[in-house]
C-alpha cells in the first residue's frame, strides 16, 4: 500500500490521484504529473511579470531559459526598456557632471532634476509593465516593442 504525500491517507498502489484529497500521485515507478498540465514551470504571466523584477537583468534571465512567447517578449522587452533607460541616465549623468557617489543634496540644478524625473518615468513604467504582464495583457512600449518582437519572434 502506497501513502498520499499530500494528506498521508492510504491508497491502492496502481492509484494515481488520492481519493482523499485529490492529489496527483505518480503510478509505482513514475513520475508525478505536473498539477498545471504544462509540464512544469511557472505560470506565463507570473514569469512575464518577474522578467521585469530587476529590469533588463531578469529580462536576460526569463529570455534565455523560458522559450513560452509571451514570456519571451516581455522578456526581451524588458531587455530593451530598461537596458536603454539605463544607458541613457548614465550617458545623462556623465554629461551633467554627475558621478555615481555625488551626494544628491549637493549637486543641484537641472541636470540632476532631468535625471531624477528619467528615474521617476522609469519606476512608474516598470510597475505598469510588471501589472500588465501579470493580467496577461501584451502591452507595448512604443519603440522598445517592436525590436522586442523581433528578438523574441513574435
Amino acid at each position: 500500500m502506497a501513502f498520499c504525500t499530500k494528506c498521508g491517507a492510504q491508497m491502492a498502489d496502481q492509484v494515481t490521484t488520492c481519493p482523499q484529497c485529490g492529489a496527483a500521485h505518480a503510478p509505482a515507478g513514475g513520475t508525478p504529473p505536473h498539477p498545471s498540465g504544462s509540464g512544469g514551470g511557472m505560470p506565463e504571466n507570473t514569469a512575464a511579470a518577474l522578467s521585469y523584477s530587476l529590469g533588463w537583468l531578469t529580462g536576460i534571465i526569463f529570455f534565455l531559459i523560458d522559450k513560452r512567447p509571451y514570456v519571451r517578449f516581455h522578456a526581451a522587452q524588458s531587455i530593451v526598456t530598461f537596458g536603454a533607460l539605463h544607458v541613457f541616465r548614465g550617458i545623462l549623468a556623465m554629461i551633467f557632471g554627475v558621478g555615481f557617489f555625488a551626494n544628491g543634496w549637493r549637486v543641484v540644478g537641472p541636470g540632476i532634476m532631468v535625471l531624477h524625473l528619467i528615474s521617476l518615468i522609469s519606476f512608474i513604467l516598470w510597475i505598469v509593465l510588471m501589472i500588465k504582464a501579470y493580467q496577461g495583457e501584451r502591452f507595448k512600449v512604443p519603440v522598445a516593442s517592436e525590436i522586442a518582437e523581433g528578438l523574441a519572434g513574435k
